[in-house]
């Protein structure tokens, strides 16, 4: 699947038009919880590679009102230079290359702090094959 597919799947009317960069200020009010962001582990099927970002539930507090979709009170789904910005990495060895291909798909409403990710092609494959 090529990466213009991934977005096939992906509601883009729950973004932002454009990503919403960070002001400096804003950043630095989030710098507090960056070290406080959980990652789980990667899971797999056929098609994608998953993995769900915990953000401490008092950074939600913190990040700018455009950031969310106020008809369902959770965070917009994020384009990658915004999610990065409020510190997702999704691996903490960039030169892996593991931390490149992810989309943010959907939030869990239930825990609107709760993100998820997929990624799908090549980086799918070097998971399965443990590259």
């Amino acid at each position: 699947m090529s990466a213009a597919n991934i977005y096939m799947d992906i509601d883009m009317s729950r973004r932002n038009k454009k990503p919403r960069l960070l002001l400096e200020s804003e950043r630095e009010r989030l710098d507090e919880f960056i070290d406080s962001i959980h990652y789980s582990a990667r899971y797999s099927d056929d098609q994608f590679e998953y993995r769900h970002v915990q953000l401490p539930k008092n950074m939600l507090k913190k990040i700018p009102a455009d950031y969310f979709d106020s008809s369902k009170g959770t965070l917009k789904l994020l384009w990658e230079e915004e999610w990065r910005a409020l510190g997702i990495t999704q691996s903490s060895n960039f030169t892996d290359g593991q931390s490149l291909g992810w989309e943010h798909y959907e939030v869990h409403e239930p825990e609107p702090h709760i993100l998820l990710f997929k990624q799908s092609g090549a980086s799918c494959m070097k998971f399965r094959q443990g590259i």
